[in-house]
């Protein structure tokens, strides 16, 4: 089984293309979530910098969207993750069932 090792920086997110279509600056969006450093909004949409879960849920707000959409490609990787464990947990289970069984 493909091991699956999730790159949390660096990945590409839709927080650009969520300001973009809301009409909004990088000015705007922090002075909406209350961050006074707009630096912060560029170092986000860029993937350098991943932001703390109230200000996903601050931006997925502002942006009248869900939280998991910002961050769309990640969230698929993570559940691909996920999904490799599982398979192998599943087939840890039935190999000890086997086990016992016998």
């Amino acid at each position: 089984m493909k091991k699956f090792k999730v790159d949390y920086k660096n990945k590409p997110n839709c927080l650009r293309k969520f300001r973009k279509t809301s009409g909004y600056t990088q000015k705007h969006v922090s002075e909406l979530i209350g961050i006074s450093n707009t630096s912060m909004i560029s170092r986000w949409e860029q993937g350098r910098v991943f932001p703390n879960p109230p200000n996903i849920f601050r931006l997925a707000i502002v942006y009248r969207t869900m939280a998991d959409s910002l961050y769309i490609d990640l969230v698929r990787d993570l559940r691909r993750e996920i999904q490799t464990r599982r398979e192998k947990l599943e087939a840890k289970q039935k190999k000890a069932d086997e086990t016992s069984a016998k």
